[in-house]
């Protein structure tokens, strides 16, 4: 043995929540206060590094910010200079869509620091973390030879490759050939009903490098044909495994979950459990798939009643994403009411029933174990940090005053009518009065976000 390496190092082991007690925040500030020019300006979510050195944010205004967070607080040793030298931020041409960093990233290795963009109307960006510059694109072009940008983006365990989700198809490339991938069409026609339709919006592989397994879920609700959720496997190409939710119980009629899939996730200590949310549903489902996926075996739920007396808003059309720690004990989703839940995965137990096994009654529904206001707004997203006991919350929408009308009123004289002389033949002239003239206001209202704030939060034990 060398002198000065160790004959074994300490084993990994995954933070430790202290979730009895309500998380402390240690860090905390606005959008606004930077543009104060744009109060519109939020992040829509928010992603740690995948060494948890940086965190990377998706915002309103067409830019990615790196989030100024105090390195003391993430426990992460990374060269003074290079936290310094990140650009504030990196404005792109058009709205974004999705963003996802490379999977071996890290502020130590410069050739690794990057992540990749969907930017509208453009080519797959992968851009260099440290500077912005473009290092490579992907070129998806339809039959109209326009360029489409994917909805959700994913590399697969290997790193090697990228997969990106559109309508109807899915787009694979090799990182290290620039151009055009392979396309697997995820239904055989336009007017088919099978397979999975609509746009591809969340992709997600399972951690288990010797599966080979990925989620792909649509924007179309389930049919009842089909589901909404399909898996695949790298091997198979674009014949789907199975569905998650394509046979009922009733009838034998596939339904699935009605609604539009917001996110899939799966769970990093177990990864035969996928988790799934839905467009404008305050639940979040769990499959396991090594047992009947016709049904989910929990439904994760908010409590019904607000946090802290709040008025409970409408549902939302915004992604609300949710997350895992890398121990795949906590789960931790945001709601459009800015409280942030936190639900113990652990609560039920860990059994695969068999096939034949008799099904429950009713699925589980879990409940948070706990529940704290974390902002006035829509929490957009939420995240683990890989290494600490932090969770990461960004908050912000769009909220249009609905207190004062489009139309005013306006008149070049002093008072409110006017007094106009009008002459006829053979009559003497007569005063009428005409009211004064109404102008419309062509300008379109501005959203603004009532909360545009990033805050970081402790769960580490209390001393």
């Amino acid at each position: 043995m060398a002198e000065g390496i160790p004959d074994s190092y300490p084993a990994w082991s995954p933070p430790t929540y202290d979730v009895n007690n309500p998380p402390k925040e240690v860090h905390s500030y606005q959008f606004n206060e930077e543009e104060a020019a744009d109060s519109s300006v939020f992040a829509r979510m928010a992603k740690w590094s995948p060494d948890g050195s940086t965190a990377l944010a998706q915002c309103e205004d067409r830019t990615f910010r790196f989030l100024q967070l105090p390195e003391e607080l993430l426990g992460i040793a990374v060269d003074s200079t290079l936290s310094s030298s990140l650009p504030r931020s990196l404005t792109q041409s058009a709205p974004i869509l999705d963003y996802a960093w490379y999977p071996c990233a890290s502020a130590r290795d410069r050739a690794s620091f990057c992540f990749v963009a969907s930017v509208r109307d453009c080519p797959v960006k992968l851009l260099d973390a440290s500077d912005g510059r473009l290092r490579a694109s992907y070129r998806i072009v339809d039959h109209r030879e326009r360029q489409v940008a994917p909805h959700s983006l994913a590399f697969n365990p290997g790193a090697n490759r990228l997969y990106c989700g559109f309508e109807d198809a899915i787009e694979v490339f090799d990182i290290h050939c620039p151009g055009e991938g392979t396309r697997l069409h995820t239904t055989p026609s336009k007017k088919s009903r099978d397979g999975l339709k609509g746009i591809i919006s969340a992709l997600s592989f399972a951690p288990d490098m010797s599966s080979a397994l990925y989620a792909a879920g649509s924007l179309s609700p389930s049919a009842p044909s089909s589901s909404n959720i399909a898996l695949f496997s790298e091997d198979t190409g674009e014949v789907p495994v199975m569905f998650v939710g394509a046979e009922g119980s009733q009838n034998g009629a596939g339904y699935g979950v009605r609604a539009s899939v917001s996110q899939l996730m799966f769970n990093p200590g177990r990864p035969y459990l996928l988790y799934a949310s839905f467009r404008r549903m305050d639940s979040i489902f769990c499959w396991d798939l090594r047992a009947d996926v016709s049904r989910p075996i929990e439904i994760f739920g908010r409590k019904p009643q607000p946090i802290s007396g709040k008025e409970r808003k409408a549902a939302t059309n915004q992604r609300l994403r949710f997350d895992i720690d890398y121990g795949g004990r906590w789960l931790s989703v945001g709601n459009q009411d800015g409280g942030i839940s936190v639900f113990d995965l652990a609560a039920q137990p860990d059994t695969a029933p068999g096939e034949n096994a008799p099904r429950p009654g009713s699925t589980p529904r879990t409940t948070p174990i706990m529940q704290f206001d974390g902002h006035r707004d829509a929490v957009g997203s939420v995240a683990f940090h890989p290494i600490r006991p932090l969770l990461l919350s960004v908050s912000g929408s769009r909220n249009f005053d609905t207190s004062s009308g489009d139309v005013s009123e306006s008149s070049s004289s002093n008072s409110d009518d006017e007094l106009v002389e009008v002459a006829d033949i053979g009559a003497s002239s007569e005063k009428l009065r005409r009211p004064s003239p109404v102008t419309i206001s062509r300008k379109r209202p501005q959203p603004v976000a009532l909360d545009a704030s990033v805050k970081l939060w402790d769960f580490g034990p209390r001393s």
